[in-house]
């Protein structure tokens, strides 16, 4: 790989006089370099949170201290935001070697079929853009393969002859989302049941009891394959759980949507900066925790009253919407510090069009948080993120509200 790679140039001003030619300003920058002013800034947010937590303690109300701390505050927010932007780079250099992709698969699979594009612009941060094109491509032969169906069953559907594959990029709050679909068979809901059972991935009793998401969910499976043969054009014999296991490398997610006969949706989430993040802190049995504000809702006071079972599970209503409740305390197997009649605190996280309730026992409050991973140390403990450092140097968890619903 070369060393040296490029980075999104500064905007230039948007009104330019029509005599002057444009120059493409940019300079390229080792990313190496990048990730170690990445951390820089990263170093003097946790100073800064320090400076915080140390004026708060100190009671004297000292308001010049505390007008240059709202100013380095700024700042180090401007700073952040300033190397994130440099960064960041369109997904355009990896998008756009698939239509002639898709051309050369349609005339090897002998179908019709048209890519159509959209948000090529959508930025990225540059370390993700590197990682996103394999199972981009992975997603899009599968939806060639085994999505479109051949021109004659697409004749006996009333469909038109040349199928549609869509590639649709988009920024969403925090995260970009990247979605393929495509309008072809969709997923043989049946099939993969019985090859589930088949390859003894669940017994028949379980498969009968399954919701059809849970079986779609199946596919993530390692090796998991519908078709009998193993094609050089969709899978060459690797699975989508190599697809999901990239994407939640990145602290993504990837999700499925299918209807039999119209066509298959599949959503990729990715965070848009790795490193850091505006965050809720909470106290669960005694501990901090962060939660990231990005899948926050909303923050809601709940009387025990109002909390009802639907299928043996604790659900609450919430201005007409039912909403799963989530107990922390349980999850993290703790004590929780709040007696059984208090009113509830539940922070309402939303994950795509999923919401749940988060019950906590306190609110700190929102804080900038420096995200540092933890490494191999808890791979299975899938809602733990990483861990932050506090202003008075403690160590948070960081909540991963995706993975608890």
């Amino acid at each position: 790989k070369d060393e040296k790679k490029p980075v999104a140039a500064a905007k230039a001003p948007e009104k330019k006089p029509a005599n002057k030619p444009v120059v493409n300003r940019t300079v390229r920058v080792d990313i190496e370099k990048l990730d170690s002013l990445m951390n820089l800034v990263s170093e003097l947010i946790i100073a800064k949170n320090s400076l915080v937590a140390a004026s708060s303690n100190d009671q004297g109300n000292n308001s010049a201290f505390n007008e240059q701390i709202e100013y380095l505050e700024n700042v180090t927010t401007n700073l952040h935001e300033s190397v994130m932007k440099v960064r960041m780079v369109p997904i355009e250099s990896v998008v756009v070697k698939f239509p002639r992709m898709i051309r050369d698969l349609s005339k090897k699979l002998d179908k019709k079929m048209e890519l159509y594009m959209s948000g090529e612009e959508t930025e990225l941060d540059r370390t993700v853009v590197d990682e996103i094109g394999d199972p981009l491509m992975h997603l899009l032969r599968n939806s060639a393969d085994h999505g479109l169906e051949s021109a004659e069953v697409r004749a006996q559907r009333g469909k038109p002859e040349q199928g549609s594959i869509f590639l649709d990029a988009y920024q969403d709050g925090n995260n970009v989302v990247i979605e393929v679909r495509d309008d072809g068979n969709g997923i043989d809901v049946e099939a993969v049941k019985n090859k589930a059972i088949e390859r003894n991935l669940v017994t028949t009793e379980q498969a009968a009891n399954m919701s059809e998401k849970d079986i779609i969910n199946l596919l993530f499976q390692p090796g998991f394959s519908t078709s009998e043969k193993v094609t050089d054009v969709s899978g060459r014999g690797v699975g989508l759980d190599v697809v999901k296991s990239k994407i939640e490398s990145l602290s993504g997610e990837v999700e499925v949507k299918s209807k039999w006969g119209e066509g298959s949706t599949w959503t990729i989430r990715l965070p848009l900066t790795l490193a850091i993040i505006q965050a809720l802190m909470v106290v669960v049995g005694g501990e901090k925790y962060a939660i990231s504000l990005g899948s926050i809702q909303t923050i809601e006071d709940i009387s025990p009253n109002d909390i009802k079972l639907v299928e043996n599970k604790e659900v609450i209503n919430l201005r007409g919407t039912v909403i799963p409740l989530i107990r922390l305390t349980e999850v993290l197997d703790v004590e929780s510090t709040r007696s059984p009649e208090d009113n509830l605190i539940v922070v309402i996280v939303k994950k795509g069009d999923k919401m749940a309730g988060l019950v906590i026992d306190e609110l700190i409050g929102q804080q900038e948080i420096v995200i540092k991973s933890l490494g191999k140390y808890i791979k299975q403990c899938k809602f733990i993120s990483g861990a932050t450092i506090l202003g008075d140097g403690e160590v948070a968890l960081i909540l991963d509200a995706n993975a608890l619903l």
